[in-house]
């Protein structure tokens, strides 16, 4: 059955877009002038809304049997929603997806995977405490009276790791006892053992070594040949050009590119379809940061397998911004400058005094938004106010007793500041929205009499309108002399925020300038070209 059609003209958008590409290649043939194999994946203008967001606005994909298809974009691009659409977990609201030829449409995870496709996801959904084998065949038991053959589910397994060109790993060894790479090996063999005919890999390179990642390419390419189809997402443009035949790029839910060649389009090419914005990022203007001596210093800030060699300094107003992708150490440095990680090296001074825990940080006059606000930032069946004054509790207790009425007033005046909507501090604040959840977290902070605060991304889940509010909260923060260290996963917001970038590859900050010096294709360059110098992606080096 095919899906409604899309809404607000997302298709005229969509093929619009892929019209007036340029350049949409032709498949590619292998070095013997054979094609790839028939296409078994196909999308056309696939759309996928939440509430308040598009994230899918009229995708087109096709993938080929026996072929490694590379999906790209940046964070926030559609990629996640798209993949987790052909699992089954997500349902697709508009367009038609095809699969074998049929209309296709799974209603659960379980569906999907017995259709043929099989999805690893970047952090592996893996029962560490069963056997290898178990967690292979885990949800589709070889069982006989309603019993588990544990010998003969061995049996298959086994098999399946000699296909992998894994025999050594032991069917009943449990996965915690396994490496990074060798829990991917089960992953995938728990997709081979529902003769997957489409795997798709979420940044399955991320955790793994130089050697295991060349193993990796290895069981890929093997199960290409056996006519596999790979959809194969990673942000290292070098893996891409290694592994992948084909390339689609997305770009704030769309199809940007389709089909092209991953080895020889150039990653200019390829980073220009990344950027551009169909979403206006608003922000207000910033006046010439005045030469003050540094409020915060970092210097060679390290933690084993995280980051190392990290130095930085923030002035008093200023707004230093960090960018990066996901597992380049960006965030576990804030929260190591924070005090919620112990360092293995190096040191934190705010207003020369050193930072050595989260207590500490707090009472020389540092706070922290952190990344998953939910999680690590909001008691979500709390009152707003109780939210608000988190940090300065301590400022409302007397003689045991806790000043309700302060905290409401100190609460309802924060609230003011900051706009919050609705303005009622006694309602529970998991009925608010993220953008305005995220206000409550910064404010927390502004009835601390904060010096310098930590925000690590700041704006993820918030709708755009409430994106500019929180851009003028940091705007004014850093106006009252406020300084302000910052991690996004979106480059336009980095460089229209910050006085300063610096960008952090692979656990290392590789580069620092200026804001109004560097572009968000050089600084996309930096973050993902690995094989390029700084010195070369500055000065224009085509790749």
């Amino acid at each position: 059955m095919t899906i409604p059609a899309p809404r607000d003209g997302a298709t005229a958008d969509a093929s619009t877009a892929l019209k007036t590409d340029e350049t949409v290649p032709a498949p590619p043939v292998d070095d013997n002038g054979e094609g790839p194999g028939d296409v078994v994946l196909r999308l056309t203008d696939v759309v996928k809304t939440f509430p308040g967001v598009r994230a899918l606005d009229g995708v087109q994909l096709e993938v080929r049997a026996g072929e490694v298809h590379c999906l790209l974009g940046q964070n926030g691009a559609g990629k996640s929603t798209l993949i987790k659409t052909l699992a089954g977990v997500h349902h697709a609201d508009g367009g038609e997806i095809t699969w074998l030829g049929q209309p296709f449409a799974p209603a659960t995870p379980q569906a999907a995977m017995r259709a043929g496709i099989a999805t690893i996801y970047q952090e592996l959904d893996l029962v560490d405490d069963l056997s290898v084998a178990e967690n292979a065949f885990l949800g589709h038991e070889d069982t006989r009276f309603g019993f588990t053959r544990r010998r003969s589910t061995a049996s298959r397994t086994r098999e399946i790791l000699t296909r992998l060109g894994h025999a050594e790993i032991p069917p009943r060894q449990t996965v915690r006892s396994l490496p990074a790479a060798g829990k991917q090996v089960v992953s995938m063999a728990r997709a081979l053992s529902h003769d997957a005919r489409l795997i798709v890999m979420d940044e399955p390179s991320a955790v793994l070594a130089h050697d295991e990642v060349e193993n990796l390419f290895r069981i890929i390419r093997e199960l290409t040949a056996q006519g596999i189809a790979v959809i194969y997402i990673s942000h290292r443009l070098e893996e891409i050009r290694e592994i992948g035949d084909r390339v689609t790029v997305l770009k704030d839910g769309r199809t940007t590119a389709a089909n092209l060649p991953a080895r020889s389009t150039p990653t200019r090419d390829l980073v220009s379809r990344m950027t551009g914005r169909t979403i206006e990022y608003v922000f207000p203007p910033r006046r010439p940061a005045e030469q003050r001596d540094p409020l915060l210093v970092v210097d060679g800030l390290a933690r084993t397998g995280e980051f190392a060699d990290a130095s930085l300094t923030v002035a008093p107003g200023e707004i230093v911004g960090i960018a990066g992708l996901v597992g380049s150490g960006r965030s576990e440095l804030l929260e190591t400058i924070f005090g919620a990680r112990r360092a293995d090296a190096g040191t934190v001074t705010l207003d020369g005094k050193r930072i050595t825990s989260v207590g500490s940080a707090v009472r020389k006059g540092m706070g922290m938004a952190p990344e998953e606000r939910k999680s690590q930032a909001l008691l979500l069946d709390e009152p707003v106010y109780k939210n608000m004054t988190l940090a300065s509790f301590s400022n409302f207790a007397k003689a045991g007793f806790t000043d309700v009425g302060g905290e409401r007033k100190a609460a309802e005046r924060t609230a003011d500041a900051l706009e919050l909507r609705p303005r009622d501090v006694n309602r529970p604040i998991r009925t608010l929205s993220g953008g305005n959840q995220q206000k409550v977290v910064v404010g927390r902070w502004l009835l601390e009499d904060t010096k310098l605060l930590l925000l690590d991304e700041p704006t993820r889940g918030v709708d755009v309108g409430a994106r500019a509010e929180l851009y003028q909260v940091i705007h004014d923060l850093a106006e009252r002399g406020v300084g302000v260290l910052l991690v996004s996963s979106e480059v336009p917001e980095v460089l229209g925020l910050a006085d300063r970038v610096l960008v952090m590859r692979e656990g290392r900050i590789i580069h620092e300038s200026p804001a109004g010096e560097i572009d968000e294709g050089a600084v996309l360059d930096l973050i993902m070209a690995g094989s390029l110098t700084t010195e070369s992606i500055l000065e224009g080096e085509p790749a």
